[in-house]
């Protein structure tokens, strides 16, 4: 995980403050990643090098430390988010992302023990990550690499829950007990999944849209994309 620049040290803080503060973020993050949220305030202290006195100096509790790190995710995906449709729009291939899997893997782990945890927080958390695809996809449709949809909403959100709801499984299957076990499962899933997943995006699945065509005689119109809710409120 990138800590944060200290340019942007601000209220009253130090350059060596907010280094210890994104220290010890981005330890909570991969302690969060590997072990949950369960995950003690002296273990996090312990691997980000400082004392858990430090830790409650900079955030004060535990909760407030989780939502930094959701906070600081939730940045960090829609940035990477946005660089692979910028990048799909101009021919650059997929694959060179497997290069990302280290830096990657804690996000990855972080997400699936939010999913686990069902807490409020975590909901809040994947219903961001929803609202987020919501516009990636529209910007993936705009930029010409994305088929537009009858709803933009619903497909995002299929697309993020099934992917993670993947991810969940072979993390639940194989357990990471460290940070590298996060990485070799991350790269497994991908070497297993881009086959099976660009052949559906690409080329479909079914050899006939009767299916489709059926159940649209049946079901309502979805609203129009100007009149659809946002998932968050």
């Amino acid at each position: 995980m990138r800590s944060a620049r200290a340019g942007e040290a601000g209220s009253g803080e130090s350059t060596s403050d907010l280094t210890a503060r994104a220290r010890i973020r981005d330890a909570a993050i991969n302690r969060f990643a590997v072990e949950g949220f369960g995950a003690s305030v002296r273990a996090i202290a312990s691997d980000a090098g400082v004392s858990a006195g430090l830790v409650m100096h900079h955030f004060g509790s535990k909760d407030k430390l989780r939502a930094e790190c959701d906070a600081h995710l939730l940045a960090t995906i829609g940035r990477l988010k946005r660089e692979n449709v910028a990048e799909a729009a101009a021919g650059q291939s997929l694959f060179h992302k497997f290069a990302a899997a280290e830096e990657n893997a804690p996000i990855v782990g972080y997400v699936l023990r939010s999913m686990q945890d069902g807490s409020t927080l975590a909901q809040d958390f994947i219903g961001h990550m929803v609202d987020d695809a919501v516009g990636y996809t529209r910007d993936g449709v705009a930029a010409g690499v994305i088929v537009p949809s009858r709803d933009e909403v619903a497909r995002a959100r299929y697309l993020t829950l099934s992917s993670l709801g993947a991810l969940l499984l072979e993390v639940t299957l194989s357990p990471p007990s460290d940070p590298s076990d996060l990485v070799g499962i991350v790269r497994g899933y991908l070497t297993n999944s881009y086959l099976p997943m660009l052949e559906l995006f690409t080329e479909g699945f079914l050899t006939s849209r009767r299916m489709l065509d059926e159940y649209l005689m049946y079901v309502p119109d979805p609203p129009s994309q100007d009149e659809a809710a946002p998932i968050r409120g």
